[in-house]
């Protein structure tokens, strides 16, 4: 059965692509390729989402990044997250976490109702 693909609530991307960058420097393609990887083809970023994304990551301050050769020779860019990228990072999975909890709890009412 084929993944179904789905449309990221507003905000989620930057947070994904913070998760897979904290794990070590790494060029935006193999960011795109990681996400729909681990997500087993849920999380599928188009170039047109990825790019600006990264850029205004790394504007606000989240991200820097250098120029290196990748695995196949070729130039590109590697992100890191710098330490506001982190703190960011930490925050907005606290958050999601919250939330990720209360869904939980409202979609489990008809298992037995609130605790």
């Amino acid at each position: 059965m084929a993944p179904i693909k789905s449309d990221l609530p507003q905000g989620t991307l930057d947070l994904l692509m913070l998760q897979v960058i904290a794990l070590g420097p790494v060029h935006g393609y193999a960011i795109a390729q990681r996400l729909e990887q681990v997500s087993r083809g849920v999380v599928q970023v188009p170039e047109g989402s990825l790019y600006p994304a990264l850029h205004r990551l790394e504007n606000r301050g989240l991200l820097a990044a250098d120029w290196k050769e990748t695995e196949t020779g070729r130039e590109a860019k590697f992100y890191r997250l710098t330490r506001k990228g982190l703190k960011q990072l930490e925050t907005e999975t606290a958050d999601w976490q919250r939330l990720i909890d209360a869904i939980g709890l409202i979609l489990g009412m008809a298992d037995g109702g609130a605790q």
